[in-house]
C-alpha cells in the first residue's frame, strides 16, 4: 500500500490556512473544496485509460481516455462531506455514497449510523474522504464496509493524517491507497492530531 504526502506549493500554502484558528468558516469550507481538488488530482494519477478513435474538427485521431471501472465517491460524514464537492469538480460522473460515522469520545471507537452506497459499488473505484485520518478507526471501518459491500480498489483522500493512522489503514487494509497533504506528528490524548487543525467538522460548519 502506498502513501503520498503531496508538497506541492499550492496544497501547503492552502493547509496552512486551513490550519489558522482564525480563519473563519466561509474560507475554511472553501480551502478544504480547493485541497480536496487538487489532492484527488494526484489519487487519480493511475487510472487506467484506453485509446479512442474522436473527429476533431480538423481530422478523426486517436487519444486516451479512462477505461475500465468507473468511480464512487464516499465521503466519511459528517467532515467528509466537506470534500464532495472537491472531487465531483474533476469527476462529474461519480455515483455517490455516504458512511455515517461518529467517534465515541471515551472509546475512540467509531459508531454507525447511516449507509448508503450505490448499488453497483463493487464495480468501480471507490474514493473514500475523511479530511482527518487520527487513530483510523473510523476510516477502518468505512473501508470495510465498501469492501464488504463488494469493493476491490479503494482510495483514501485525507488532508491530515497521523502516523497512528496510517499505521492503523496499513495493518487492516494494506492495500488501501492514501493521499495526503500533510502527515503530522502524532495524536493528543483526546485523540485529536498535533499539530492538526483542531475539528475539521465544527470547521466546516460552525458548531464548535
Amino acid at each position: 500500500m502506498s502513501v503520498t504526502e503531496v508538497k506541492h506549493p499550492l496544497v501547503q500554502h492552502k493547509l496552512s490556512y486551513l490550519r489558522d484558528k482564525d480563519t473563519p468558516t466561509v474560507h475554511f469550507r472553501k480551502l478544504v473544496e480547493e485541497v480536496t481538488l487538487l489532492l484527488t488530482y494526484e489519487a487519480t494519477k493511475d487510472l487506467p485509460t484506453e485509446d479512442v478513435e474522436i473527429e476533431t474538427p480538423i481530422e478523426r485521431a486517436s487519444f486516451p481516455r479512462i477505461s475500465g471501472k468507473k468511480v464512487a465517491v464516499c465521503p466519511i460524514l459528517r467532515a467528509g462531506l466537506g470534500m464532495l464537492d472537491g472531487v465531483l469538480t474533476l469527476i462529474s460522473g461519480a455515483r455517490v455514497g455516504f458512511i455515517g460515522l461518529y467517534r465515541n469520545e471515551e472509546t475512540l471507537q467509531p459508531v454507525e449510523y447511516y449507509v448508503k452506497l450505490p448499488s453497483d459499488v463493487a464495480d468501480r473505484d471507490v474514493i473514500l474522504l475523511d479530511p482527518m485520518l487520527a487513530t483510523g478507526n473510523s476510516t477502518a471501518h468505512a473501508v470495510k464496509l465498501v469492501k464488504d459491500a463488494g469493493a476491490t480498489s479503494v482510495r483514501l483522500i485525507s488532508i491530515i493524517a497521523a502516523p497512528e493512522g496510517i499505521k492503523n489503514i496499513q495493518d487492516n487494509h494494506p492495500d488501501v491507497q492514501i493521499v495526503v497533504a500533510a502527515i503530522d506528528r502524532q495524536l493528543n490524548e483526546k485523540g485529536y492530531i498535533v499539530p492538526g487543525l483542531g475539528d475539521a467538522g465544527d470547521r466546516l460548519y460552525g458548531t464548535k
